[in-house]
């Protein structure tokens, strides 16, 4: 999912782990996306487009088996409830942090093309529903009832809700082909994507945990 909707699933573990601060859970969302980020800045793994992107789906996911297997966000879960439970003595916030970074793979396995590997260093099968692909007028209707839904659960405030929707909106034209935005300037151009995927994770982040 868009950066704006990984944030607000923080909402919904906040609401069930009350008295974990935030800022936990809004790093968890996101943590193995700034992986990725960083491993696409390194080089190591890799994003490519189509000649033209029109869409989403011109975006291709196409080599990043180290931040999204599946084996490794379930290790990484795993190893965080593990540290900040036992080694910190924090078993809610070690808990919460868990339940965030696999958030973030079961999203993307809704909503990405099978892209998601189930450990590094295979040629195994890829794993993805594709809706970003396949129908990307679903998937946009998913990513702002999600988002508005995650809203609804944690009973926020009408500013988180307008940050929610303002910010689902702004991705529209990733979704719509026929309606022009920055993604025309990102073909054959990954690091572009790469810096507006941080700076929409960055500044999600902060609104949502500022509204929240």
């Amino acid at each position: 999912m868009f950066a704006i909707n990984h944030a607000a699933t923080a909402l919904i573990i906040k609401k069930e782990f009350i008295n974990v601060p935030i800022i936990w859970l809004l790093i968890s969302v996101q943590f193995m996306e700034m992986a990725w980020i960083i491993l696409n800045f390194l080089g190591i793994e890799k994003t490519t487009t189509e000649k033209e992107v029109r869409y989403v789906g011109d975006v291709h996911l196409s080599y990043m088996p180290f931040s999204h297997s599946i084996v490794t966000m379930v290790g990484v879960a795993s190893l965080s409830w593990l540290i900040i439970s036992e080694g910190l003595r924090q078993p809610d916030i070690g808990m919460a942090v868990g339940i965030g970074v696999i958030s973030h793979l079961i999203l993307d396995l809704i909503t990405h093309s099978n892209d998601i590997a189930i450990v590094p260093f295979t040629k195994g099968p890829k794993f993805g529903l594709g809706l970003y692909a396949k129908y990307p007028i679903v998937a946009f209707i998913l990513e702002i009832g999600y988002g508005i839904f995650c809203w609804w659960i944690y009973k926020g405030g009408w500013a988180l809700l307008v940050t929610i929707v303002v910010f689902n909106l702004a991705n529209i034209s990733m979704f719509f082909s026929a309606v022009m935005g920055i993604e025309k300037h990102m073909a054959n151009r990954p690091l572009l994507i790469i810096a507006v995927i941080l700076v929409q994770i960055l500044v999600t982040l902060i609104f949502v945990g500022i509204f929240s």
